[in-house]
């Protein structure tokens, strides 16, 4: 009874307003900075990265189906390296293998024992934030990608010889591997109770066809597991494109849409987040799942129905890619751990915010009327656990990023007057009581179902 008072209280208070009042309410708000994150954020370690990287590469080569049982050279060293690195960096740390019997298929040419290297960081709640890199690594033959790209390499012709060609993979994808190896270790040690359970994962399988991570997050989907986001990172770490450009003060971000989904609320959060903690590096939200033609293991938590996004450096150099040149040389670790910062800080703050509402009923009918007046907006939104209020936001219908919002207090209804659902987009979060708020969820329109005409004949 007592929600419903305040609920009708709050549709009067924002009755009182005029249009133009609403309309012109505060602009989309920058975080408040909270010192935990701060101090997160600045352990993260650049001689570190370096040194993970440096033994990484020592491997020699970490393609999929190289020698398991080696000590010194192949995949099999190189995952028991970093599981038993991540057991070593923290007691708190749950590490394990998540092992998948792959049977032949694609690039597979003969059945493996998979094993993704898993780090859980449990939180008060089971809900799960992923950050995650692939370990595994392969050298395509001469040219590498450029080759690729240009439809000139000379491909290998016996799967085994790309098993076993040297392959050091500093950048592809080291650089995302030793990020997730150095936020385990800085999450873990940081003495946070973060509401969500943070997961660190290092994927094999990516450069055969995703095949570690979709193998997991198909699992993760048919156990009904509650996954909020994946920060993916997919050749991080290179400043020095192969275009002769240099840029180590920005990295691009890319989230399959369309524009209102989960997985772009969740790119807009990042930037939004990094702007506070990490004001000297620029967010570049790309409007597209990947590279064009390319692809990454975030794709395989969206084709399950998870918020993901995939972080890139901000220019590439291919003659280093899929190829023996590769090295540590080609990694600028200062711009690497920038970009390990801004996963720090978005990760962080979402792991200590609530969920994000909910906006649709059982049936998934959106929860937007025009009541009372039929020109108003009036949402509504299902409670959720550890909120003590919740941050209504709008923005013109051409637009991608919010322009305005309004704290509307611990209520799950908010009318404002004489704003047209025809005419802007809707969203409201959640804020919990130190401040952090969750992911944007938006009011979108179901897609209008069209029934075949039938011709007479």
């Amino acid at each position: 009874m007592l929600r419903s008072v305040v609920s009708v209280r709050a549709a009067c208070f924002a009755l009182a307003l005029s249009v133009p009042e609403l309309v012109h309410a505060q602009r989309a708000p920058a975080p408040d900075v909270d010192p935990r994150i701060q101090k997160l954020v600045a352990a993260v370690s650049e001689q570190r990265l370096r040194e993970l990287d440096t033994k990484l590469v020592s491997f020699g080569t970490r393609q999929t189906l190289s020698d398991a049982t080696s000590t010194a050279r192949g995949i099999g060293a190189a995952r028991q390296w970093i599981h038993d690195e991540l057991k070593r960096s923290s007691a708190r740390l749950q590490v394990s293998f998540d092992t998948h019997q792959i049977a032949q298929q694609g690039r597979i040419f003969r059945d493996v024992e998979l094993r993704n290297v898993m780090a859980i960081l449990p939180g008060r709640s089971a809900r799960r934030i992923y950050i995650t890199g692939h370990y595994d690594s392969v050298n395509l033959g001469r040219g590498g990608q450029t080759a690729l790209n240009a439809g000139t390499g000379t491909a290998i012709q016996s799967p085994a010889d790309a098993a076993n060609n040297e392959a050091p993979g500093a950048n592809d994808d080291g650089s995302g591997t030793v990020l997730t190896m150095e936020l385990a270790r800085v999450f873990a040690e940081s003495g946070i109770e973060f509401d969500a359970t943070l997961v660190f994962m290092c994927w094999a399988g990516e450069e055969q066809g995703l095949i570690g991570s979709m193998a997991h997050a198909q699992k993760m989907a048919a156990e009904k597991v509650v996954v909020d986001a994946n920060f993916n990172n997919d050749i991080i770490g290179n400043s020095v494109g192969g275009n002769g450009q240099i840029d180590g003060k920005s990295v691009r971000i890319y989230s399959l849409g369309p524009e209102d989904n989960m997985s772009r609320s969740l790119a807009r959060y990042i930037e939004r987040v990094a702007a506070v903690y990490v004001p000297s590096h620029r967010i570049r939200l790309m409007a597209r799942e990947d590279r064009f033609g390319r692809g990454s293991d975030h794709s395989s938590f969206t084709a399950n129905g998870f918020p993901a996004v995939v972080f890139r450096e901000a220019n590439e150099n291919f003659a280093r890619q899929h190829s023996a040149e590769d090295k540590l040389e080609g990694v600028d670790f200062r711009y690497l751990a920038q970009n390990a910062r801004v996963n720090a800080a978005s990760a962080a703050a979402l792991a200590l915010a609530p969920s994000a509402p909910k906006v649709t009923n059982e049936r998934g009918a959106v929860l937007l009327t025009r009541n009372p007046s039929g020109y108003d907006a009036n949402l509504s939104w299902a409670a959720v656990p550890g909120a003590v209020s919740y941050r209504v936001y709008w923005r013109d219908t051409w637009n991608n990023s919010w322009e305005r919002s309004q704290v509307v207090g611990n209520i799950t209804q908010s009318v404002l007057p004489g704003l047209s659902i025809d005419d802007w987009v809707f969203g409201v979060s959640a804020i919990g009581a130190d401040g952090n708020e969750s992911l944007v969820s938006a009011y979108v329109s179901q897609v209008r179902t069209m029934n075949p005409v039938r011709i007479a004949r």
